[in-house]
């Protein structure tokens, strides 16, 4: 039976170079952009854009995408609600290292149960996490559905699939929300750039809530 949940007499151990020499090294300063919806609705693709953006200019990035995660460090994770909450807490874990290394990690995963997005911005900083959420509609994800798994849910072939027999929890404040309301009066937003300039802004102790409204054929 495994104890690792119970360790004791252990000490963290301190080094002489921290997280501030690595920031000055590479010129930016660490944080986590965690990227949450429903299947479908355009993370990876988001995260993969920003992830882009970032290198052109100059900054260094890393994606911890839910389905290649699940191919290594949480391979022995089923869909139980016990084992998502293990699953989000794995990552949590894993982006804070890697902002503590100075990187910006951009997570995307559904992350489905709010209080396991909240127990992962609690491991950092308000200041070094920033949350978005992709808010489109169960209909328009469903429509898409390049993996084919909404059919096979509705099928009955899935059990526990988010959004059609288990929940979503939507953020009650993320920094960034990208939906698909009122486009007549905000029409097209690029969203890589919004992402980068809230990321820039951020630093300068400015905290802003951004509605994003932009044409689903960017995502």
């Amino acid at each position: 039976m495994s104890t690792v949940g119970n360790s004791t007499n252990i000490f963290w151990q301190e080094c002489p170079v921290g997280k501030l020499e690595r920031q000055r090294l590479l010129h930016q300063k660490g944080c986590v952009v965690w990227i949450t919806g429903l299947s479908g609705s355009g993370k990876s693709t988001l995260a993969c854009s920003v992830n882009r953006e970032l290198y052109s200019k100059g900054k260094l990035s890393y994606i911890l995408d839910g389905d290649n995660l699940r191919h290594g460090l949480n391979k022995d994770l089923g869909f139980k609600a016990e084992d998502r909450t293990e699953n989000i807490r794995r990552v949590g874990e894993v982006a804070k290292l890697f902002a503590d290394a100075g990187l910006i990690c951009i997570a995307s995963l559904i992350s489905p149960y709010r209080k396991d997005r909240d127990a992962c911005r609690a491991m950092l900083p308000d200041s070094n996490f920033i949350e978005v959420f992709m808010n489109m509609p169960l209909e328009l994800c469903e429509s898409r559905d390049a993996k084919g798994l909404y059919k096979l849910a509705r099928a009955g072939k899935i059990k526990g699939f988010t959004g059609i027999d288990d929940p979503y929890e939507p953020p009650l404040s993320c920094e960034v929300c990208f939906g698909l309301t009122a486009l007549t009066h905000y029409g097209h937003v690029h969203l890589i750039s919004c992402v980068s300039y809230y990321y820039s802004i951020k630093y300068h102790n400015s905290h802003f809530l951004y509605y994003v409204v932009f044409d689903a054929f960017y995502i």
